[in-house]
């Protein structure tokens, strides 16, 4: 695998309450890793410490976030921003929430594109379309992007959020709970996107997340967030060799044994059967939760 692009070994804390006390890890070019923790476990604060944001929440970082060897937590503050956006950005969760309501889609974009390029319109226009149809958005639907946000669905509106993340090419992704509050074939819709999207453009991501199964599902690499750093980094084809407490305990919440994954294939993102299982996994997980709830119902 080729020298990382990405490097992070930092601390963060808000006053004298320490969040992140010794969270290190690296991503290269076309790697997916999945971030996983418990509630609480600071994961928002790892994404906001790693643009160097986390001081507009009152918070503080330390230590370094070397993006082609070049310090972000450091750098002055107008080349940060020439960073942030363009050579690493963010698909925030909330889909409905991150985008403006009273601004229409394309704004949005007009926005960003601004940020970051002085070319005119027509050279936004070709990078528009070409984003619709990778981001599997109406490309040819002029109306689309007139729509505001709340003329859409959940599932759009992350499209839309990913698009925008993707604007300017940036080569590093992070993806910040993107399929959290989607029902179960809009998560699949979106994690083959974002794996889709990994694959063709060499991009490398972060994918943060609590949920286990999307980790399993897309990435190549799975690291656990615990008490403030990284408990146990695993390759997901290897995660049977999992050891950490923390990452066993978040094992046996999957619907089905690990083992079962494991013995129909390998956990690769190539791995075909790999999703299948997974899909299978989670309609699983999904029935088993509406049962619950069917007899709670009966039962009173």
């Amino acid at each position: 695998m080729s020298a990382p692009m990405l490097q992070v070994h930092l601390r963060a804390e808000y006053g004298k309450r320490c969040v992140l006390s010794d969270v290190r890890f690296d991503l290269c070019a076309g790697e997916a890793l999945g971030m996983v923790g418990t509630s609480g476990a600071g994961k928002t604060t790892l994404v906001m410490a790693l643009l160097g944001l986390l001081p507009w929440r009152g918070g503080k970082t330390t230590g370094e976030v070397l993006i082609d060897g070049n310090n972000l937590l450091t750098m002055p503050a107008r080349e940060a921003r020439n960073i942030r956006g363009k050579r690493i950005a963010l698909v925030p969760q909330s889909p409905m929430t991150a985008l403006n309501s009273a601004v229409s889609l394309r704004s949005h974009f007009d926005e960003a594109w601004r940020a970051h390029e002085s070319t005119g319109k027509k050279v936004l226009e070709e990078r528009l379309r070409q984003l619709m149809r990778e981001v599997q958005l109406p490309a040819d639907d002029i109306g689309f992007l007139l729509r505001k946000p709340g003329q859409i669905s959940v599932g759009q509106a992350q499209r839309v959020l990913i698009a925008l993340a993707l604007l300017h090419r940036p080569a590093i992704l992070i993806a910040d709970e993107p399929t959290s509050a989607m029902d179960p074939v809009t998560q699949a819709e979106i994690i083959s996107l974002l794996r889709q999207l990994n694959r063709q453009n060499g991009t490398a991501l972060l994918y943060i997340s609590h949920d286990l199964l999307s980790v399993l599902q897309l990435c190549d690499r799975l690291a656990v967030l615990h008490s403030g750093a990284i408990a146990e980094c695993v390759p997901v084809a290897q995660i049977d060799r999992a050891r950490h407490p923390a990452t066993l305990s978040l094992l046996r919440s999957l619907p089905v044994p690990v083992e079962a994954l494991l013995s129909h294939g390998n956990l690769s993102m190539n791995s075909k059967e790999k999703e299948q299982r997974l899909w299978v996994a989670r309609s699983e997980s999904s029935l088993n939760a509406l049962s619950d709830k069917s007899s709670d119902f009966e039962a009173a």
